[in-house]
């Protein structure tokens, strides 16, 4: 006899390829696992990401310029800033979006120094001096300032907001299903801001990309946006095993409520990235790092949802399963 959750249309087999989804997902993870061992390790802060001013206090400068900036010139105007003992500065060149009234606008040169509670406008007046030196058109076009103590209680703010968001989802998860299902869109959700975090970590290495509280705004987000995607199929596996836990096995249904909401997950998720594409494109400079971190995480949330979630509610189940067996015996 046939049954109408086995008669879903299969376009994956989701637990066939349990360890094929599993060791992909290992695959993902792991070179942002070994950036953020290795920033541990090189970073003054010891921290697995380079952190901006938001998290550690510091001023930014930036200045307009109407020509590019050479790789070479940038180690120039570091060796010419520590000569006039400004502190570890950060040099970014960033690209401004293309307007008629900014037309000749080709770079803003991004410094970033320790932030100094006395002597500030002299730290700043030296930096302008070096950078007019050698780009005598540059104007300033923006100065922020966090001071240590603000940036560091930002940070502690910040790591307790996504401990709280995590703990809001789980308690959630656990009443609304089970335990289990709420301990594996855990893992799901650790597991798609693990991947974040690596990219980002691996960005910072190469590109000198930091974060700030936007960041941990996009994490919040990518949060609420992947817990949503993986809930609607475990809403799916939940109503299937009510009415076919007797005449199908778990796997089949897992399967065939991973197929019936496929097309949902994947429709929604490409939408958003269009979307979220058109802002990282053509968006402003200040918000691509936030976009970014938004692409990347509903990018992996929707494949950990179909992928990673379902997988591993199979094999929970079957765990379990043996267990019992081995209790019985």
């Amino acid at each position: 006899m046939s049954y109408s959750v086995l008669n879903t249309k299969k376009i994956i087999d989701v637990v066939k390829y349990r360890w094929v989804w599993l060791t992909l997902s290992f695959i993902l993870l792991l070179p942002g696992f070994i950036a953020m061992i290795w920033s541990m390790k090189v970073y003054p802060t010891h921290s697995p990401l380079l952190v901006g001013i938001d998290f550690t206090g510091g001023t930014i400068i930036q200045y307009s310029l109407n020509e590019d900036v050479s790789t070479q010139k940038i180690g120039e105007i570091r060796t010419k800033l520590l000569a006039k003992d400004i502190e570890n500065p950060v040099i970014q060149v960033l690209k401004p979006v293309a307007s008629d009234s900014e037309s000749a606008i080709k770079n803003i040169l991004s410094i970033r120094t320790q932030f100094s509670e006395t002597g500030q406008n002299e730290s700043i007046d030296k930096v302008s001096e070096i950078i007019t030196a050698d780009y005598p058109d540059a104007q300033i076009v923006q100065v922020s300032s966090v001071g240590p103590v603000l940036g560091k209680q930002l940070f502690v703010n910040s790591m307790i907001a996504v401990a709280l968001a995590l703990l809001g989802i789980v308690i959630y998860l656990t009443l609304r299903f089970h335990l289990e299902f709420a301990l594996v869109a855990f893992f799901a959700l650790f597991h798609d801001v693990l991947f974040v975090i690596g990219v980002f970590s691996i960005l910072g290495l190469l590109y000198g990309v930091h974060i700030d509280s936007l960041f941990v705004t996009a994490i919040l987000t990518v949060l609420g946006f992947s817990v949503h995607d993986t809930i609607v199929v475990f809403d799916r596996i939940r109503e299937n095993l009510k009415f076919y836990s007797k005449k199908a096995s778990y796997d089949d249904i897992v399967n065939a409520s991973v197929n019936q909401t496929l097309a949902r997950s994947i429709n929604t998720s490409l939408t958003t990235l269009i979307t979220l594409g058109a802002l990282y494109f053509f968006g402003g400079v200040t918000t691509k790092d936030f976009v970014l971190v938004m692409i990347l995480g509903i990018a992996i949330g929707t494949y950990s949802s179909i992928f990673f979630a379902s997988t591993l509610v199979a094999l929970w189940n079957d765990i379990s399963i043996a267990k019992k067996a081995k209790a019985v015996n």
